[in-house]
This record gives structure tokens, C-alpha cells and sequence, in this order.
């Protein structure tokens, strides 16, 4: 499993194109289900893939507040553990699923990457037909409306030249028929760990596949997939920093979650590999907790058209999310280009001038600085695959 925006894109010609941010709504993921995700402001999914239930209470240190998948269950005692650990979960959908009365599950999923070729008798066959997932899913609603259904596709989604497909490589046009088969959706590639020149250290892709995923879905909740350890490849690993550009830039692009893979298949197989190496876990705590502390925010309605962003070099990147904070606009801003950047930000509202607040991250040594704002604009530099926090005061 592999899992990975436009809520807003930005990025355009210098001094002569400007993207301006769209407004568009926040879906919660659990708002519509009277058994789904939290509805609650302070409540931002941050999850986990595919982890055994006696690591919950682990977990829930580091600031995750879901499990994604569950080996051969739910079972009863996979349920029981979750329970106490107070621990939600997204799962298969069985009878032992649907009888269960607790508060654990939240949602209901599909069989993973069912866009992938898959595997048949003698080598592999083609993915499953779209189809079969929209008949799925109905079946699933059915049987119970009160949850949500989860989609995870495979690393088509951010990436067309993905040879896992089979004969549907090179066939995005698959996507929107899929994403019919469900209310949420998730995908997954890992740049940092992924072994072709496509892909490979290009963080970006986390941010553009969240994007395209929006687009074909017509804007479901889509969640985000983030490498954690190395995943298939003994040589590289995600280095904490990395880790934090990953999970914000698909915060910045629109991504509704989060979900963290954990699992290690090389150099040999480790399913909880997060927890040997204790930078990694120190980084996940405080990015959790940083987005913990931004969920209400988060959570909030986006801002239409309250800043356009103009970049040096001209054909740059750089994502921008809107918010509002009581009487603050919040930027959440993510360089989708590997290189340094100037970002100019051009406000549509508020005051002429005041000081921005360029918020810090300690626990990644990154000072709180103050930029100045003068005839609705200020300016930053953005190092590659950057993200940043702006505050600005009075911005009505």
C-alpha cells in the first residue's frame, strides 16, 4: 500500500501570471456519517497503515488517531484491543465488522490498489475493472450507510508511467471511474524510496498526485500516504525533514489526512519500523503535533480568492491553502519545486501594510521570523520542496 492536492494551485508566470487560490469547500471525511470520522473541529485525521492493534496505544503517543487496514479482520479481539486503546480504524467490511457496538470502527474499505495488475495463476492479470469497485461499494453502503467507504489506489494516481498497472499504464483516464467506488479516497508513492529517475527524490509528486486525486473525485476527502522508513529500497530512507515537506505539501495541495507507512520490506521485513528508529518517531510526534494544533484551522473553510503568489524562476511551483484563524488569515504554503524559490504573495484583502508572521517549527530548528507587508504584498524565499506557515493578522 502507498498512499498520497488541488485545493488551491498557485505558481504561474513572473510579474505577469498570477494563480490566484480558488475557493473551494472542506468536505470532512466523517461529517455526512452518523458513525464516520469525528465531525469534531480539533479532529484532523492522521493515520497509520496496516498495524497490528497491541501497537495502538504506541501510536496514539506519536499523535496517530486512526489505523488504515487491519491483517484478516476486523476480528473480535483486533476491535477490542482498538477499543481500548480508543484507537479508530478503517476496515474490511465483515459480519464480525458489522455487529461490532463500539466506537472503534469509523469507516469501512476496499481491497488495496485495485488499480495495480493483479496477481493471477501464472504471473499477473490486469487491475480490477472500475466497475466491480462502484458495484462494491454499493454493496458495502448498503449493508451499512453509516460509515464511510475508503478507496486506496496504487501510484498511478501521481504518477502515469507506473508499470504496475499492466496493461492500463498509461491510462489515467481510470480514475474518475474508480473514484466513483468510494466517499474518501487515498493513494500512495514514496519519492524518497522509489527507484526510478520519474520519481525518485521528487517530493512533488506527493502534492500532484493529491491534486489529480481531487480533480477526478470532484472533491472527495482525499487522504495522503507518507513514507516513513525504507519502505523496499535498503539503501535511502526518509530523513525527518523530508518527512515534514511530504506531509505538508500534501496538507498545502488539499489532503483531508494523513497516513503514515510504516512498514519495511528491505533490508529485511519490519512491519512497525518506526518505532527503531527514534529521530523518526520524534519527528512524527511533532509534526502530529503540529497539525493537532492547526485542525480547527484546517478544518475551516478555505478562503477563495484571498492571495495570488508569483515566483522566481517563473515556472516554479508553490501550493498555497487559505484559512482563516478568528481574525488571522493563515497560509499554508508548500515549494513543489525542487530548487530554491522567491514566492511573492499578493493579498486581494485586508490592510495595505503589517508584519506576517512566518510561524516556526522547533522541533526542526526552524525560528519563527517576522516578513514585511507593505501595499498587500510580501515577500519569502522557499528552499526546495520548502513548506511554510504564515499568519497575518487583521487580514479580513
Amino acid at each position: 500500500m502507498r498512499f498520497t492536492a488541488a485545493l488551491l494551485l498557485v505558481g504561474t508566470l513572473w510579474g505577469t501570471l498570477c494563480a490566484t487560490v480558488r475557493a473551494q469547500g472542506q468536505p470532512s471525511p466523517g461529517r455526512a456519517f452518523a458513525n464516520g470520522p469525528p465531525a469534531d473541529p480539533s479532529f484532523f485525521p492522521i493515520g497509520v497503515w496496516l498495524q497490528s492493534p497491541h501497537n495502538a496505544a504506541r501510536y496514539a503517543e506519536l499523535g496517530i488517531n486512526l489505523y488504515v487496514g487491519l491483517y484478516d479482520g476486523p476480528t473480535a479481539a483486533q476491535l477490542e484491543a482498538l477499543e481500548h486503546a480508543k484507537m479508530r480504524v478503517f476496515c474490511r467490511q465483515n459480519e464480525i465488522g458489522l455487529a461490532h457496538r463500539g466506537k472503534a470502527i469509523v469507516g469501512w474499505m476496499h481491497d488495496d490498489e485495485p488499480d495495480n495488475a493483479q496477481t493471477a495463476a501464472v504471473g499477473y492479470g490486469p487491475p480490477i475493472q472500475p466497475w466491480k469497485i462502484v458495484e462494491g461499494y454499493e454493496a458495502m453502503r448498503k449493508r451499512d450507510p453509516s460509515r464511510p467507504v475508503l478507496l486506496n489506489l496504487g501510484q498511478g494516481a501521481a504518477w502515469d508511467g507506473w508499470h504496475g498497472r499492466g496493461t492500463r499504464t498509461d491510462h489515467p483516464e481510470d480514475y474518475p471511474e474508480y473514484l466513483k467506488g468510494c466517499d474518501l479516497a487515498s493513494f500512495d508513492i514514496y519519492p524518497v524510496t522509489h527507484d526510478h529517475r520519474d520519481v525518485a527524490g521528487r517530493l512533488a509528486v506527493v502534492g500532484e498526485g493529491v491534486r489529480r486525486m481531487l480533480r477526478w473525485s470532484g472533491g472527495k476527502p482525499i487522504f495522503a500516504c507518507i513514507e516513513t522508513g525504507h519502505v523496499s529500497n535498503a539503501e535511502v530512507r526518509p530523513t525527518p525533514a523530508q518527512i515534514r515537506s511530504e506531509v505538508w505539501i500534501a496538507i498545502a495541495c488539499g489532503a483531508r489526512g494523513i497516513v503514515y507507512f510504516v512498514h519495511e520490506f528491505a533490508p529485511k521485513f519490519v512491519e512497525a519500523s518506526v518505532f527503531g528508529y527514534p529521530e523518526v518517531a520524534a519527528a512524527l510526534r511533532a509534526i502530529d503535533a503540529e497539525i493537532a494544533a492547526f485542525a480547527p484551522v484546517l478544518n475551516g473553510p478555505t478562503i477563495g480568492d484571498a492571495v495570488t503568489v508569483a515566483t522566481a524562476p517563473a515556472d516554479a511551483d508553490v501550493a498555497v491553502l487559505a484559512k482563516r484563524d478568528g481574525k488571522a488569515l493563515v497560509l499554508f504554503v508548500a515549494s513543489l519545486t525542487g530548487e530554491p524559490v522567491t514566492a511573492t504573495f499578493t493579498l486581494a484583502v485586508g490592510r495595505e501594510r503589517g508584519t506576517v508572521r512566518a510561524l516556526g517549527a522547533p522541533a526542526f530548528e526552524i525560528a519563527e521570523r517576522k516578513l514585511a507587508w507593505k501595499d498587500h504584498r510580501f515577500e519569502d524565499r522557499i528552499e526546495g520542496y520548502g513548506v511554510r506557515t504564515y499568519r497575518l493578522p487583521g487580514v479580513q
